[in-house]
């Protein structure tokens, strides 16, 4: 079946990318290799409209600058900008069609208020020609009783009815004296149906004022709602969940969830069987079962996996409903339940040979045409239109065009053996052309969270190292997500010590295997940072070189961060107190790095203070160690600006290159 598409190769993606006034920048930068990597991805999200006519996706611009734009399908006219955001500060997150001639967008931005910083988010919804835009939250009054951070979420987008969606909006109550006797009183979130093309409203579920989420059946009816408890204004991280049988109003009891990840989890909702899918732990993964939504709640297990935990199910599209479940191994796997899209991807896997991993991005109404990205551990990946009736697989858009003619890297799952004879999973790229080298100088890139873990396909920045001649070691060490309980352990902060330990012992292995004998660097984002400045002060000679990119330094010090956030007693749970708060805390022991160390930080960093690396820098400094610390204005965590980033592959490379003599 495969070998009978249609393709046209990049016939479309050549029309898109005609309009490079917005993205020239990345292609221009060829001439030097950290502007081909650092430059983000030229297609940040993603949709096609319900006809099949039109795709609108978010594009970055000069700096952190991004662009919605809005295409025409076989047109080789250049994609029209809907919407465009600065990010200083506010950020388009995402654009998706709400019927065939209105978009919904999301925005957001992280300000400073009171000394603490605030993330806010904000729906709009426009033409798919830029016309019209009107925000789709509560109007602000001067009387608001508490800052409104966020609009709420679409729920439901209503296929069939073009141009409706379901929305839960956060309603905002007034006080104080206003001096008037109309006085907004709606405290929490509500649930209303929106006509994007007048702005009419029609409520469907009163404000509930515990209520965080809403799940609907995707065809209008409201199902599930669940909420996180509290205790004097504090999150618990436990959840309770309630539902409703086809067509009633009561709510009823249906799951606990606690921050231990036990209990169940609600996913979605399948009407054909009056079910939900959820999530719950089976050997201590998490494996996806269905429960009735009926007085029995009966539970059946739909797939389970015995190596690692299943994160979540697969839609095509508005309105498709589950079509599959998916986990991660050694690469990351989709278990169809939908028999005719298990031989789409099957034949499309065939079509395309060299990018195996294949996903259903969007659907039109009929899903008659799909939306689908493939790529690979060497290929950041091009998204098609596939037309079914047709047979027909049109290449669209390149997700990083800036690296098309750029050697890339295949990376290979490993394991490695740590001190206690545990075998430790992880990803080994080696520079392109060098598959079996030795003799190379190397890299531990150690992941954030620490509650994540690295997966199989391509990474922007292990492929720039690799690109630079580095060998890179990617482990996912114990206290890394998503291969059950036994291995994420207490987590990477309260068990420092073992994590840490397994993140040193893979530079010894890349030592030991003279992959990279004697010419070794750490390099770590967030968890990632802290780690491998931990490493520098347990095991002070075996890297020359540390780089620590936005780090946690002093545990005590992420505690009193979330002081006046609803979150603090559990980030205080998460990282626990004890001997291990001053031992695992590089800031506490920075007397005893000894190698060169480099930080890189943005001020709006909402996830871990920048205090934490201009302490660490001074207290570095003062020991008499070498540090230098590079801090971004205004960016945040993920420091989403291409000349930003840029700079710091910039500075990475060159120091990186002093001290390990590459």
């Amino acid at each position: 079946m495969g070998k009978k598409f249609v393709r046209r190769g990049a016939m479309l993606a050549a029309a898109f990318l005609a309009m490079q006034a917005i993205v020239a920048h990345a292609t221009a930068a060829t001439a030097a290799s950290p502007g081909m990597f650092g430059v983000r991805e030229t297609v940040e999200q993603v949709d096609l409209s319900p006809d099949g006519k039109h795709v609108v996706y978010v594009t970055p611009g000069k700096g952190r600058n991004s662009y919605a734009m809005v295409a025409e399908l076989g047109s080789n006219a250049a994609p029209r900008t809907v919407l465009h955001s600065s990010g200083d500060p506010e950020r388009i997150s995402w654009c998706r069609f709400a019927g065939n001639t209105r978009l919904v967008c999301k925005i957001g931005w992280v300000t400073e208020q009171d000394g603490l910083l605030i993330p806010f988010t904000r729906l709009l919804t426009l033409g798919i020609d830029g016309s019209a835009p009107a925000s789709l939250g509560q109007k602000q009054s001067t009387y608001d009783a508490r800052l409104r951070q966020f609009d709420g979420a679409i729920l439901d987008w209503l296929p069939g009815e073009d141009g409706m969606v379901l929305m839960a909006r956060n309603y905002v109550p007034e006080a104080g004296n206003i001096g008037t006797n109309i006085v907004r009183n709606a405290d929490g979130l509500g649930i209303d149906r929106i006509d994007l093309h007048t702005l009419r409203t029609k409520r469907i579920e009163q404000a509930d004022a515990r209520a965080d989420f809403f799940i609907t059946d995707g065809r209008g009816e409201v199902r599930i709602k669940g909420y996180q408890t509290s205790d004097n204004g504090q999150l618990t991280g436990r959840w309770i969940h309630h539902f409703r049988m086809p067509g009633s109003r009561e709510w009823r009891p249906f799951s606990i969830w606690n921050r231990e990840s036990e209990g169940m989890w609600p996913l979605d909702v399948d009407t054909a069987s009056n079910s939900a899918y959820v999530l719950r732990k089976l050997d201590g993964r998490l494996a996806l079962y269905r429960v009735k939504l009926d007085n029995t709640l009966a539970t059946e297990l739909v797939y389970s996996n015995p190596r690692v935990d299943v994160d979540g199910v697969v839609r095509a599209g508005h309105g498709s409903g589950v079509i599959g479940v998916t986990y991660a191994e050694e690469k990351r796997h989709v278990a169809y339940f939908d028999s005719s899209y298990q031989a789409l991807a099957t034949s499309l896997g065939q079509a395309l040979p060299d990018l195996p991993m294949i996903d259903f991005v969007a659907a039109d109404a009929d899903a008659g045409k799909l939306l689908i990205h493939a790529g690979s551990d060497a290929d950041p990946g091009r998204y098609y239109v596939f037309d079914r009736n047709r047979r027909k697989l049109d290449e669209i858009l390149l997700a990083r065009p800036a690296l098309e003619h750029a050697p890339l890297a295949a990376v290979r799952p490993v394991a490695y053996p740590a001190r206690d004879g545990t075998r430790v999973p992880g990803y080994l790229t080696l520079p392109p052309g060098k598959q079996d080298a030795r003799g190379l100088p190397g890299i531990v890139l150690p992941h954030g969270g620490p509650s994540a873990r690295d997966e199989w396909g391509f990474d922007w920045l292990a492929q720039f190292l690799a690109h630079r001649g580095y060998a890179v070691l990617q482990p996912n060490y114990r206290g890394s997500a998503g291969f059950g309980d036994d291995w994420q352990q207490e987590n990477g902060f309260r068990g420092w010590r073992t994590s840490v330990g397994d993140i040193n012992d893979g530079g010894r292995w890349l030592r030991d295997q003279g992959v990279a004998p004697d010419r070794l660097a750490i390099l770590g984002w967030s968890y990632g940072g802290y780690a491998a400045l931990q490493s520098g002060s347990i095991e002070p000679g075996l890297f020359k070189a540390i780089v620590a990119i936005a780090p946690v330094t002093d545990l005590a010090l992420l505690k009193r961060d979330a002081s006046g956030y609803t979150s603090q007693q559990l980030v205080a749970s998460m990282v626990g107190s004890g001997a291990h708060v001053v031992e695992g805390s590089p800031l506490r022991n920075a007397g005893r790095i000894e190698a060169p160390v480099l930080l890189f930080h943005g001020t709006r960093d909402l996830n871990v203070s920048v205090q934490h690396s201009h302490r660490m820098d001074r207290e570095l400094r003062a020991a008499g160690k070498s540090s230098e610390l590079v801090v971004f204005e205004g960016l945040e965590h993920s420091l989403a600006d291409s000349e930003a980033r840029t700079r710091m592959l910039e500075r990475i490379d060159a120091f990186l290159g002093a001290h390990t003599g590459s």
